[in-house]
């Protein structure tokens, strides 16, 4: 069962693609737009994190953190955002396997990754807005500029 909205967002501390920890807590005071994708080098996830570094990134507010999830390595995440020019934090849910991913119920537990979880999380560290999408289907991006406006 994925995070409710109005609910307290899960805290974590995972490591970003340079091996730096990231704890979410420490965003407070900015929205984050936390990503959940099964796995680097992969169709779809290429894709959409493409269009997030193409498309929202760069019109995002000032006060808003992107911060992308999935249950790959560190040096995974690295290798594939110096090759794609991912400027965002890459976490690692590599161990324990998934945890951050099993907190928030986008985990899944068949194949051993993260399903297409998206949650808007604001200042306060509150969910605001969530969506889930089935792994083979990419995500609207356009909608978390949407989602984030109406929060303002």
């Amino acid at each position: 069962m994925t995070v409710d909205v109005g609910s307290p967002a899960p805290d974590f501390e995972l490591k970003d693609q340079h091996g730096t920890p990231v704890k979410l807590s420490d965003h407070r005071g900015k929205k984050v737009v936390l990503i959940f994708y099964p796995l680097a080098f992969s169709g779809v996830c290429h894709g959409e994190l493409c269009a997030l570094r193409d498309e929202f990134v760069a019109n995002a507010p000032e006060d808003v953190q992107v911060l992308t999830v999935s249950v790959d390595s560190v040096f995974t995440h690295r290798a594939w955002a110096d090759q794609e020019g991912y400027t965002f934090p890459l976490l690692s849910d590599f161990w324990p396997h998934g945890q951050v991913a099993r907190a928030y119920g986008v985990f899944d537990e068949e194949r051993g990754i993260a399903t297409r979880g998206t949650f808007v999380i604001d200042g306060e560290g509150v969910v605001r807005w969530s969506v889930v999408n089935p792994i083979p289907q990419a995500r609207d991006i356009a909608e978390y500029l949407r989602v984030l406006a109406d929060l303002s």
